[in-house]
């Protein structure tokens, strides 16, 4: 180890003489007078975008004080729910694997903006916030965290494993899901059907073989999907310079075009989902979009997240560039809300995610016979299923 690491001081950093993308969460620029009841134009921060092989979304941004309350409220709700899943967990009431997005929650309320219920989306398993935003409950989200039958999955996927009809999960194997967003998005192309297909993974998954052939199908087949590259800055413990010779992840998609967004700025996420949606529905060909991000939690609850990192550095991210507070300045600033409409909310947020839990922790756990549901759709299951030894056999007739 000591020689690897001789061999890395050795070997010259990269300069990069681009200019960096932008990572504040609150450097929207107002154009003119905000309105209460009609849209408004704000302005993006010039480096809120960087192209490969294509122009950039438009810097021009027209919002609504409806929506921008909308999002707070969103991003505030899942906040306060991920909070709630971090006690839960400290107490023992959730077991097994937990991934948390603190921090993130721009990226998943700003990509649901813009999107409707027919387009789709996947991701891996840093997912609580899409069950929220799309069909799902609070109420829901926790139960299967907590392993109850009012779970979004029955009490039977945990964390890592959550769905809706408007959310495609939820996956617990590293990249896996990325092929799976380009056979969701071959569906869609085959279909005639004019909807657009966010196939989301991490850093830590972009050097994954399988996520390079989904680009190469997707190319050839020109199919409507935008591989969302969530760049939180760490794979698991590993930094991505440590990780990736290339760090620009918009840019290694070989012939696939490519955008790097400000993934702590909702607005400049916003525009660049809807930017995406556009292009791929417009028979284009798939698109890369990577979102620079950044989570306060570790990796998962079993990760204290300062091993590899400074706690000045968390604190800083959390003072200098979080998604809500940014939000937050826009709308008091720009006279949307007062600080006093803005408390109101998040005590609401409180209030509504506190009752969630206690019913979810009310709900029962799964009776044991579940164990054998949902192998097969309902219907199409075999006589009998083998289970952990030979002498394990359920019979279906006992359902």
């Amino acid at each position: 180890m000591a020689s690897l690491a001789r061999i890395r001081s050795a070997v010259p950093r990269r300069m990069h003489l681009a200019r960096a993308i932008q990572t504040a969460a609150d450097t929207t620029q107002l154009q003119r007078d905000a309105h209460h009841s009609e849209p408004f134009t704000v302005r993006l921060h010039e480096d809120s975008f960087r192209g490969y092989r294509t122009d950039t979304p438009s810097l021009d941004v027209e919002v609504t004080k409806e929506n921008l309350l909308k999002w707070y409220k969103n991003m505030v709700v899942i906040r306060r729910t991920e909070q709630a899943a971090d006690a839960l967990y400290k107490q023992k009431l959730i077991r097994g694997f937990c991934h948390l997005a603190i921090g993130q929650e721009a990226i998943s309320v700003g990509i649901d903006s813009a999107t409707t219920f027919e387009d789709k989306i996947i991701s891996s398993y840093r997912t609580h916030p899409f069950v929220i935003l799309r069909g799902g409950t609070i109420k829901s989200l926790i139960g299967e965290l907590l392993g109850r039958v009012c779970g979004v999955s029955k009490g039977k996927g945990g964390s890592m494993h959550v769905f809706t009809e408007a959310f495609q999960g939820g996956h617990g194997i590293v990249g896996a899901q990325v092929p799976l967003g380009a056979g969701l998005a071959f569906a869609q192309k085959y279909l005639g059907k004019k909807t657009a297909t966010f196939t989301m993974y991490g850093d830590g998954a972009s050097n994954q073989g399988q996520v390079f052939e989904a680009f190469n199908m997707a190319k050839l087949w020109n199919l409507p999907c935008i591989f969302v590259c969530e760049n939180n800055k760490y794979g698991m413990g590993t930094s991505a310079e440590r990780s990736s010779s290339n760090t620009e992840y918009y840019t290694r998609g070989d012939k696939i075009p490519g955008i790097q967004v400000n993934g702590m700025d909702i607005i400049a996420v916003h525009q660049a989902s809807k930017w995406a949606k556009d292009w791929v529905v417009n028979d284009k060909g798939p698109l890369l979009v990577e979102f620079v991000t950044y989570r306060y939690a570790g990796h998962s609850m079993s990760d204290p997240g300062t091993t590899y990192r400074t706690r000045e550095e968390i604190q800083r991210m959390r003072s200098t560039q979080d998604p809500i507070r940014g939000l937050q300045r826009y709308i008091s600033e720009w006279g949307l809300a007062s600080e006093e409409d803005l408390k109101a909310i998040d005590k609401e947020a409180k209030a509504e995610v506190d009752a969630a839990v206690e019913e979810a922790k009310a709900s029962p756990f799964p009776d044991e016979k579940e164990l054998w549901t949902d192998i097969y759709s309902a219907g199409t299951e075999p006589p009998f299923m083998r289970g952990r030894e030979r002498e394990e056999v359920f019979h279906y007739s006992q359902l």
